[in-house]
């Protein structure tokens, strides 16, 4: 599971990255580093041959969910790869709404002593130092008692690679630039086919401070991917 993520990176990066639309308002990202669900993350939408920039609510609610939201009780905010195209509440999002996740990073947690023994963080990024881009879904669900429409995602996860695996047991699926187009707009066979763990040399860490285990920490705080001594 991966439940926490950073975003610190620019218009302009990304925009040069994904080869994005330009709209006429250049919009102001600013830097989060402790990124968690629910909250309005950035996403990469296919839109007529073309990519652009949205925001959505990371912990997806399926289109046909018709209770409210306060009775929406299930954890959605990761997609497995192994049920995404089988899941009722993933298999429509996995088949015809598809998009890319852009995050500078991510948190996940080793426990060496077992679930419930200490957790100590470890922050992943790209080893080339690029955006890391996660392979995701969307649905758009609308509140039947407002009629407001709430558009939201989930990423989608699979088996660690070894890298990964001396800290966690999952890990994002991760795609390369060469993967967009297939993953956007392939049909579901060419999009099962790059739900995969990603090449070994992919990604580096480091561990960070327990800060980070609590979701109330400060986002505007840069240290909490800072390097630790255990």
């Amino acid at each position: 599971m991966c439940g926490r993520f950073t975003r610190n990176y620019t218009w302009e990066e990304i925009h040069a990255y994904y080869n994005l639309f330009s709209s006429a308002a250049i919009p102001n990202l600013q830097p989060n580093f402790n990124v968690c669900p629910t909250t309005q993350v950035d996403v990469i939408i296919p839109r007529f041959g073309q990519r652009e920039l949205g925001r959505m609510r990371w912990w997806l609610i399926p289109k046909t969910w018709n209770k409210s939201l306060k009775e929406f009780k299930y954890t959605t905010f990761n997609a497995r790869a192994e049920t995404v195209a089988t899941s009722r509440f993933f298999a429509r999002p996995f088949k015809d709404c598809r998009c890319l996740m852009p995050v500078s990073g991510y948190y996940e947690w080793h426990r060496p002593e077992g679930p419930k023994g200490p957790a100590q963080p470890y922050y992943f990024t790209r080893a080339d130092g690029q955006v890391m881009t996660i392979a995701a879904i969307w649905d758009e669900w609308t509140d039947k008692a407002t009629d407001e429409k709430i558009k939201a995602c989930a990423m989608v996860i699979t088996e660690p690679n070894k890298f990964v695996a001396e800290v966690h047991d999952r890990m994002p699926v991760i795609l390369e630039r060469k993967d967009f187009k297939q993953w956007e707009r392939g049909n579901t066979n060419d999009a099962a086919a790059l739900m995969k763990p990603a090449a070994e040399d992919a990604l580096q860490k480091w561990p960070v401070s327990k800060r980070v285990n609590s979701s109330r920490t400060d986002g505007d705080d840069a240290t909490l991917i800072e390097r630790v001594e255990l």
